[in-house]
């Protein structure tokens, strides 16, 4: 039987297709078939890890866009659709084409590269675009490369059962992913139409943009785990229109008994307890409270407490924390600070450079009087009362 020749006209479809062409084969199939096969599966890859087509659009990433014009391409040929056809277990090649308002075979170099949002520069220009496929396929790697197949599923699957069965009964609810919105440990989200659990957060470490960043490991309800970035899935959950945060029964907002969709997480205020050795501190340590309010992690707040002279320069314990919603941070805090003036400790302490510091936030107030506090700031009626700090009561005014 005669050997199919690969002429020049079969390189530029691969061109075309966004696939290198790779001359050596082992198999039966044509080098121009198999790498159209290869590429279309790298597009079934994209289409099982995030349940959805590759979109166009400059608000997607690089990799995505380029498959999304590799699959009109495919989709447009008739001669790709007769090769893929047997092996399209998804569907991909019946669904709606999304074209770009130019046909993909009439966009010339320029106008494709310009589709994707890269410009063009010439030869000799020190940022001609090159080797476009590795650039992506190192972002992929980042994103979504390291999602496998999750071994302890079982351990999980009866959380997301539970889950869904609070949703279905009402003690959850689902909001939007505020732009504020911190990503924690046992968190539970939607994205792309699946349930997402935070099982672990990793060390803190200093990212490629010089912020800080965590590594996570995230459960998906179809038995997929992935371990990446925290800025990652933010960024993920704030492009998903239909991403979600699945909120804990366990709190309850400061201002009402139910999270609505439209509510806007605030931050959370924090009472903290110390454990500091010091002879003013330790007699008053069941009394002594660290009042404070923040839009990150309380975790991460207090992890160099023993450093801190606001902390009074030792470890803490967190005695409880109250979600908000809707509310200033900042006035918040203020308010409760100026509520409780009166029992506020008055203590200087030493930094670890020996300079005195004047701690604001550390009040002696037991623990059962904050929480009628946020009792009456959620009633609306505060303003109303008092702190007592002789008979340790709410007083009327």
């Amino acid at each position: 039987m005669a050997k199919t020749q690969f002429t020049e006209e079969d390189d530029e479809l691969l061109a075309e297709l966004g696939v290198e062409v790779d001359a050596k084969s082992t198999s039966n199939r044509t080098p121009r078939e198999e790498r159209i096969i290869a590429g279309f599966e790298e597009i079934e890859r994209f289409v099982e890890v995030h349940g959805r087509l590759p979109q166009h659009g400059e608000d997607k990433d690089i990799f995505e866009r380029i498959y999304a014009v590799r699959l009109d391409k495919i989709r447009s040929t008739l001669e790709c659709k007769e090769l893929l056809e047997s092996i399209d277990k998804g569907g991909l090649l019946s669904n709606t084409p999304s074209f770009s308002e130019m046909p993909i075979e009439d966009l010339d170099d320029d106008a494709l590269l310009a589709e994707l949002g890269v410009s063009y520069k010439t030869e000799n220009d020190i940022t001609t675009l090159r080797h476009v496929k590795s650039v992506a396929e190192k972002k992929a790697a980042e994103e979504i490369g390291s999602r496998s197949l999750c071994e302890d599923f079982d351990k999980f699957k009866p959380m997301f059962e539970a889950v869904q069965k609070d949703l279905n009964e009402h003690r959850r609810k689902t909001m939007p992913f505020s732009k504020d919105g911190s990503i924690e440990e046992g968190n539970f989200f939607i994205l792309s139409g699946q349930k997402a659990y935070v099982a672990s957060v990793g060390e803190e470490f200093i990212g490629t943009d010089g912020r800080k960043e965590y590594r996570l490991r995230v459960i998906f309800d179809n038995g997929v785990e992935s371990n990446q970035l925290m800025r990652s899935l933010q960024k993920r959950l704030w492009e998903d229109e239909a991403g979600r945060r699945i909120t804990d029964p366990s709190y309850g907002p400061l201002f009402d008994d139910i999270v609505e969709e439209e509510d806007i997480e605030s931050g959370t205020i924090y009472v903290l307890r110390s454990k500091s050795e010091h002879p003013d501190i330790k007699p008053h340590a069941n009394l002594l409270h660290k009042i404070g309010v923040t839009g990150g992690n309380v975790a991460t707040r207090i992890c160099n407490a023993k450093l801190d002279p606001t902390f009074l320069m030792a470890d803490v314990e967190v005695v409880a924390t109250y979600e908000l919603y809707n509310i200033n941070r900042v006035k918040l805090e203020n308010l409760l600070h100026r509520f409780f003036d009166s029992a506020r400790l008055n203590i200087q302490i030493n930094d670890r450079f020996g300079n005195p510091i004047n701690p604001r936030e550390w009040f002696l107030v037991p623990i059962f009087i904050i929480d009628e506090v946020v009792a009456k700031i959620k009633e609306g009626t505060l303003v109303n009362y008092y702190y007592d700090i002789n008979t340790v009561k709410l007083m009327k005014v």
